[in-house]
């Protein structure tokens, strides 16, 4: 086995105002697109669904009006597709979903905001209300 010694490093001490630790000064980004791009990169393994497909789920789950445990595995497990739609109506997604495409269709002129009003009456028969029933039943006691 060979010895080969590590290239130099120049590190900072913890908790130096100067930022991250950043190894080389060489290559050190301040502040511009490679901070950025380091910020941006998600940390944890990369999600084996894609959005597209849960979103298709829950959209086939939706239409068909079953149970989440019922949902097509070709859309991803149940849980996974579940456990997007709790997490996008808890934080509001869903509701800025449909905020946005009814301001679209509003704009484009296919969305008609009528009121309509149904005045159909149902009436009850009349012993339902509590009306006297003719000698169908004998008084208690006499009326004098």
């Amino acid at each position: 086995m060979v010895f080969r010694p590590r290239k130099p490093t120049l590190r900072r001490p913890r908790g130096h105002p100067g930022g991250d630790g950043a190894v080389r000064p060489d290559r050190r980004a301040v502040g511009g697109a490679g901070a950025a791009a380091a910020r941006a990169e998600k940390a944890g393994r990369p999600p084996k669904w894609s959005k597209r497909r849960l979103i298709d789920g829950i959209r086939w789950r939706v239409r068909v009006s079953s149970p989440w445990r019922d949902v097509p595995a070709r859309y991803g497990p149940w849980q996974t597709v579940y456990g997007l739609f709790r997490r996008w109506r808890r934080d509001g997604t869903w509701a800025q979903i449909l905020a946005g495409s009814q301001t679209r269709a509003d704009a484009a002129g296919l969305i008609t905001w009528e009121v309509n009003v149904d005045s159909t009456i149902m009436r009850a028969h009349k012993h339902a209300a509590g009306a006297m029933k003719k000698e169908i039943c004998r008084p208690s006691r006499r009326l004098e």
